[in-house]
């Protein structure tokens, strides 16, 4: 766990042995099967939570259809952040796809990183920045690129997620109806 805190820290800036050290101190590993919900609409979110191993997928309902919002898998973080951070009941669900070990953080400890010192503010600035940036990029996608551009744009960066997570959820993140996600796919596979 601690090399693989370090890889994931050291995007963000140096790290010390001590301080992931001190991170592993503050967090917890939490497993989970398949198809288990991490948390449900309504609950408040104690955890941010760092994919070490599995897939997971953030998602909301709208009347009786599930939006997906977020795929995390390996090296991804995940949270209700809507909660986390505001201490409030969410509206999204968390659900695992595959067996999945995160390693959490409560917002407690977190403060406390902060409190300690000023470079675990630093990473949280940077990791916050990150997670918006991601988001925004995410959304102008959604909304710029046409389906097509969508799909292909997916499936040339995220090749793995592309082979990993069931189709259905896969066209909800990309806002695709899943007749047009299995046609284009299938166009995609007669083109190679």
């Amino acid at each position: 766990m601690v090399v693989f805190l370090r890889k994931f820290l050291s995007q963000f800036g140096d790290v010390s042995e001590a301080e992931v050290e001190m991170l592993v101190q503050c967090g917890e590993i939490r497993n989970y099967d398949r198809k288990t919900i991490v948390i449900h609409e309504g609950e408040t979110e104690d955890y941010l939570n760092l994919v070490y191993k599995g897939l997971a997928r953030k998602f909301f309902m709208s009347n009786e259809e599930e939006v997906v919002t977020q795929l995390a898998a390996e090296g991804d973080l995940i949270s209700a952040s809507d909660s986390y951070l505001s201490g409030k009941p969410t509206h999204y669900f968390i659900e695992t796809i595959e067996p999945t070990t995160f390693f959490s953080i409560s917002i407690d400890n977190i403060n406390r990183l902060y409190a300690l010192d000023k470079k675990w503010q630093y990473f949280g600035r940077m990791i916050l920045t990150q997670l918006l940036s991601d988001l925004e990029r995410w959304e102008i996608d959604r909304i710029k690129l046409s389906t097509k551009e969508r799909f292909i744009k997916f499936s040339e960066t995220n090749e793995q997620l592309f082979h990993r997570v069931p189709q259905k959820f896969l066209a909800s993140y990309l806002n695709i109806q899943p007749e047009t996600f299995s046609r284009l796919k299938q166009s995609l596979k007669s083109q190679t």
